[in-house]
């Protein structure tokens, strides 16, 4: 009997596994530090380079310095 319920049961278990890998994969794309750093220094060079202003500067870093304090409290809290 138990390998008929496997039998049946399997697309159900395999579409939670995968779901569960797709979970964990964006938890710790979201949780990079590393990402939100390149950013960062992709952002300076972009500024350096004049391709942007001051201002769309200023208000990009200020998101990624949120995103990076969020990131850092949520590992903090973990």
């Amino acid at each position: 009997m138990f390998i008929i319920d496997d039998i049946f049961l399997f697309p159900v278990k395999g579409t939670v596994w995968i779901a569960e890998k797709i979970q964990e994969m964006t938890n710790r794309e979201m949780l990079d530090e590393g990402r939100v750093k390149e950013a960062l220094a992709e952002l300076q060079g972009k500024f350096e380079m004049e391709e942007i202003n001051e201002q769309e500067y200023m208000k990009q870093q200020e998101m990624l310095m949120e995103r990076l304090d969020a990131i850092r409290k949520c590992k903090e809290n973990s």
